[in-house]
């Protein structure tokens, strides 16, 4: 089994370059299947989330199958491989199990640790089983990956932290209220730290946002992190926006049972010009083509010269850099939040450590389940050849034996299972031992082809 994973990520790649590697939900299984019918490509995962896209394969050749993901994401961004292959990482076998399961267990985040990325690689590999694309090997690997996920975050203090981009969000927004007001204090040396896990606010940043007037543009499991941190940071009125009423109206009953004494709103997105008129601060995380606010759609939205703070983690972008360009806005977005995380990641290095120790057993640990399952079929068929053999040559002289007492006979059969036993037991040992390299392959290849086995 040879895992190889190509992708970009916030680290490996410019946010533009980012937008156009975005893979719109009703593409995905037409993509996934594209992916797992190229030659020497037997399984593949997509995990696409706001920060990177990966593709995960299961191939009997690394270079016939880092091309076929080069031309993928070649067709997918309209660009020719040249323009973007600096930006994207390779990894093979170990390095690809690897890079998986510090991807799953947040330590491969644009916010260290965060929670939802593990729910993202759940959600990544059910979509390639539910369209037939990850199997045996691919099962294995994901499944492992989650448990991991899920170690990191009880066995270490990694998610005592701002856990999710959201979160994280909204403390950018906090943040720079507090560092811009007339009486600010110096943050800790961790602007993200928190006095317990998710999905408390717990930062003295967030507390900037108390009293302002906030919106949030979506309705998906992102808009819906940040409306519910924005109502722990008692903004003083919130209003959701998004391009389906009833979407937005849903949300807005929920967080009102987090926060009923906040003023809860929603409205369409005909709605959203008004809206900009009015906040403070707007969150956005719509899954949207293009730009959604441009500098043309907010001239002359305000009165006076009030600011607009706008944290953008929309991807593709919601809102069009351009605008930060307009004296009264002040935009943010994804590559903001990696710096804001990135400030105070020194002070979580021990959990990191800790949590890296874990992928590293967990890397071998999967190894090694897996040498056992790649060996065991052919121990398995060998031992029963020469099982069925040994029955068959006792029961082919069993007239000869005939005069032999019950003792007698249950002593050949002793003697027999024995010396089969020690004649297979060091085949079986270097069989498991070398399971899963280029010599287990070969040995077990041959153990097949010299007694004709399955």
């Amino acid at each position: 089994m040879s895992v190889v994973v190509v992708g970009a990520n916030h680290r490996t790649a410019p946010i533009e370059l980012l937008e156009r590697m975005v893979i719109p939900g009703d593409q995905l299984p037409k993509y996934l299947h594209a992916l797992a019918e190229a030659r020497d490509v037997s399984e593949a995962v997509v995990l696409a989330t706001c920060n990177r896209t990966e593709v995960y394969l299961i191939a009997e050749k690394f270079h016939p199958a880092y091309a076929q993901v080069r031309d993928f994401f070649s067709d997918l961004t309209f660009l020719a491989p040249d323009e973007f292959a600096d930006s994207l990482y390779i990894h093979y076998d170990e390095d690809a199990l690897r890079h998986l399961f510090e991807v799953a267990s947040g330590l491969n985040s644009a916010v260290t640790g965060e929670h939802e990325i593990l729910g993202q690689v759940k959600r990544a590999w059910e979509t390639a089983r539910n369209e037939g694309t990850a199997g045996r090997s691919m099962n294995m690997v994901f499944r492992h990956a989650i448990e991991l996920g899920k170690r990191a975050r009880s066995e270490t203090t990694i998610a005592h932290h701002v856990t999710s981009v959201s979160q994280a969000a909204v403390i950018l927004a906090g943040k720079h209220f507090t560092d811009t007001a007339p009486d600010s204090a110096s943050e800790s040396s961790d602007p993200l730290a928190t006095d317990g896990p998710a999905p408390c606010v717990g930062s003295n940043a967030a507390r900037g946002l108390a009293g302002k007037r906030a919106a949030v543009l979506g309705s998906g499991p992102m808009a819906k992190g940040m409306a519910s941190f924005l109502v722990s940071a008692n903004v003083d009125q919130l209003v959701i926006v998004n391009r389906t009423l009833h979407r937005a109206e849903s949300l807005a009953e929920t967080v009102k049972v987090q926060g009923p004494d906040i003023p809860v709103t929603a409205v369409g997105l005909d709605g959203l010009r008004s809206v900009l008129s009015e906040v403070d601060v707007l969150l956005t995380a719509a899954r949207f083509d293009g730009h959604l606010i441009g500098v043309d759609y907010l001239d002359g939205a305000r009165q006076g010269d009030s600011e607009l703070l706008i944290v953008d983690v929309g991807m593709p972008r919601n809102v069009d850099p351009n605008v930060g360009q307009i004296p009264w806005t002040r935009v943010f977005d994804m590559d903001d939040i990696v710096e804001l995380t990135d400030a105070g990641l020194a002070a979580r290095n021990a959990q990191v450590e800790d949590v890296r120790r874990i992928v590293d057993e967990e890397v071998r640990r999967f190894e090694s389940i897996v040498q056992a399952r790649e060996a065991a079929p052919v121990i398995a068929s060998l031992r029963a050849l020469t099982e069925a053999l040994r029955v068959g040559e006792i029961e082919r002289h069993s007239a000869k034996l005939s005069d032999l007492s019950p003792a007698q006979i249950e002593a050949v059969d002793a003697v027999t299972k024995a010396v089969l036993a020690k004649l297979l037991h060091e085949p079986s040992v270097k069989l498991r031992d070398s399971a899963g390299s280029a010599r287990g392959e070969r040995l077990a290849e041959s153990i097949r082809d010299l007694f004709d086995l399955d």
